[in-house]
């Protein structure tokens, strides 16, 4: 068989199948404009609550500033290599020991990518010997990096800790065999449900068991804790944490991640990650960036206070209005509804044509069929009004779900 012969015969794949019909408008869509809540899609205003923005940091004038004198000042090439061959520089390690302090570690390491900085630490810290244990609703740079071990890995129930434990348990007796350590893995909160992972209940299994806990905190950085450290803070379990994960591109709207833990297993990660390795260093002009990005996020608490202000508004607002959130105790916010395909569909098109309201959509075969889940992300750059317009547009299309009039092919658009 030719190759691309397969690739023609599956239609793209479980959600690539969609794309005849859904490209450009449900998946790959292009939102214009100034970033912020309110943006054009397909030529129309539209309220947005779509992006990874928590802190409403993208557009701030500071941070725009510090991004644009960057760039004039060192260029985007600049430093040229790999950190561990020529591209290192006095900011990169400024930044990292000012994010090591700030979330309780030792040492921290600056990471290219999130997706790729996560799958590379997984793979340097076990080999064949050792055992992964992790959460069945991980993230996909989680179970990327679990593939590409060689060893054991134990998947345990969504956020479950007795079948967390019993994954220990199986994983304990392996190691007994084979000589190696177990690396669990959870998340610090759980970007599509918006559960916070149970970093408390897992550290106390570290009574009965020996495991080390990696925690990808990617949408609790800047957002949960006293100080905007993350969940281990919200949670009072920064010492139980043994390496910590977060991205840059969610509370600090940039590109990037680090990883921080006990100094050894830093200096370990930096010799070893093979994406880093082999890999240009971050730009100056992303590196200075970020160190304004972080410091507006250490030194403007009143911008997590707005965050949480208009999440909660929103999730009260919703919840009084009949709409299932699930267990979320985050900001993210994920809306539980009944429907099939074309419901979702058509309901969302209802939402940003007539009402103009944006968010994603989710469907099969992410979720189960029968279900749909609105996904709304606020940051601080939202307005109560914003907040007020979505309660109203969500009850008239509520009614329409319950009435069946998105079972019908008769959406009129304004």
């Amino acid at each position: 068989m030719d190759l691309f012969d397969k690739i023609t015969k599956n239609s793209g794949g479980p959600i690539g199948q969609h794309q005849k019909w859904s490209h450009g408008y449900f998946s790959f869509p292009k939102l214009e404009g100034e970033i912020g809540p309110h943006m054009q899609f397909n030529g129309k205003e539209h309220l947005v609550w779509s992006l990874n923005n928590y802190l409403g940091l993208a557009n701030h004038p500071e941070v725009r500033a510090a991004d644009a004198k960057a760039a004039a000042d060192y260029g985007m090439a600049y430093p040229m290599g790999a950190r561990m061959m020529s591209g290192n520089s006095i900011h990169h390690e400024e930044l990292e020991n000012n994010l090591a302090t700030f979330v309780g570690k030792q040492a921290a390491f600056l990471l290219n990518y999130g997706y790729q900085g996560m799958v590379s630490i997984i793979d340097a810290l076990v080999d064949r010997n050792d055992v992964i244990v992790y959460d069945a609703e991980s993230h996909a740079c989680i179970i990327d990096g679990v593939r590409l071990h060689m060893g054991k890995r134990f998947v345990y129930q969504h956020n479950d800790v007795e079948s967390c434990e019993k994954q220990l348990e199986r994983a304990s007796r392996l190691v007994e065999q084979t000589g190696g350590g177990i690396l669990l893995i959870t998340e610090g909160v759980f970007g599509m449900s918006g559960v916070q992972g149970k970093l408390k209940e897992i550290i106390e299994l570290k009574k009965k068991y020996d495991f080390r806990l990696l925690v990808d905190d990617a949408h609790g950085f800047g957002t949960m804790g006293k100080t905007g450290a993350g969940t281990h803070e919200e949670q009072d379990s920064v010492d139980g944490v043994d390496v910590y994960f977060a991205t840059f591109a969610k509370s600090m709207a940039g590109i990037g991640a680090f990883v921080a833990a006990d100094e050894q297993i830093i200096h370990f990660l930096r010799y070893n990650m093979r994406s880093q390795t082999f890999a240009k260093a971050l730009p100056m002009p992303m590196v200075m960036g970020l160190k304004k990005r972080f410091e507006m996020l250490k030194s403007q608490p009143e911008l997590r206070e707005k965050l949480w202000l208009i999440a909660s508004t929103l999730q009260k607002g919703l919840k009084e209005r009949g709409f299932d959130l699930g267990q979320s105790n985050s900001m993210v916010t994920p809306v539980f509804l009944k429907g099939d395909l074309f419901e979702a569909t058509s309901l969302t098109r209802d939402l940003r044509e007539n009402y103009g309201i944006f968010c994603s959509i989710v469907i099969y075969p992410v979720i189960p069929k029968g279900l749909i889940v609105l996904r709304i992300i606020p940051t601080a750059a939202h307005s109560l009004e914003d907040v007020q317009r979505t309660l109203d547009a969500y009850s008239e299309m509520a009614e329409k779900l319950k009435s069946g009039y998105y079972k019908e092919d008769k959406l009129e658009i304004a």
